[in-house]
């Protein structure tokens, strides 16, 4: 079985010279594509030679080599990312050129070294699938229920009120879906139930 995917518990950086050219990964954890797009824009030095960058988004990804050789940065970025077990996260790899040429080899290795020398150092948190879940509860079961939010990992996504109560959607993870179901059927003597969102 495969170890779980990983995101960055925080940004991270690494930087290497390399025959007189300077690069630097810049990494974050990313939830979505503009957000990756977003990192790249606000890290990206215009008067650098290169910016090539990589992302990983469950199934989503997308790599430039900006402007250099075709293959040669952008996908040994995504090969770092997914050679380290991330997922959701942005890499981008600065170049600084020294006047030295390292040749289409030379630059696979020195971006994709970089990227996952800057992955091998980060802080690391495993990345847990959450099931989305949704229910009707009564206002004085309400607090009960917040109070146990952080115990069962659940984050609340939506809470809207009608006249006898709240109806929820929680994210948690699949493990905790049976306590949460059992917390419900406790609270309200069964009466809510759970259903998993579509």
């Amino acid at each position: 079985m495969n170890p779980p995917l990983c995101t960055l518990a925080q940004p991270a950086e690494a930087s290497q010279d390399i025959k007189k050219s300077r690069f630097l990964c810049l990494a974050a954890p990313v939830a979505t594509p503009e957000a990756a797009l977003a990192f790249l824009a606000r890290v990206s030095d215009l008067q650098a030679t290169h910016n090539c960058w990589a992302y990983r988004i469950g199934q989503n990804y997308r790599f430039s080599d900006d402007g250099e050789p075709a293959g040669t940065a952008g996908k040994p970025i995504l090969q770092a990312i997914d050679g380290q077990g991330f997922d959701q996260v942005m890499l981008v790899v600065t170049r600084w050129y020294g006047g030295i040429k390292l040749g289409a080899g030379g630059l696979m290795r020195a971006y994709g070294g970089v990227a996952a020398e800057c992955l091998r150092l980060a802080p690391r948190v495993p990345l847990v699938h959450k099931t989305e879940v949704d229910f009707e509860l009564p206002f004085a079961a309400l607090a009960i229920l917040k109070a146990r939010l952080t115990e069962l990992e659940a984050d609340c996504l939506t809470e809207r009120y009608g006249s006898d109560g709240a109806s929820l959607r929680l994210a948690l993870p699949e493990p905790r879906v049976a306590a949460l179901a059992q917390l419900l059927a406790d609270l309200t003597r069964g009466r809510s139930t759970l259903r998993k969102a579509d």
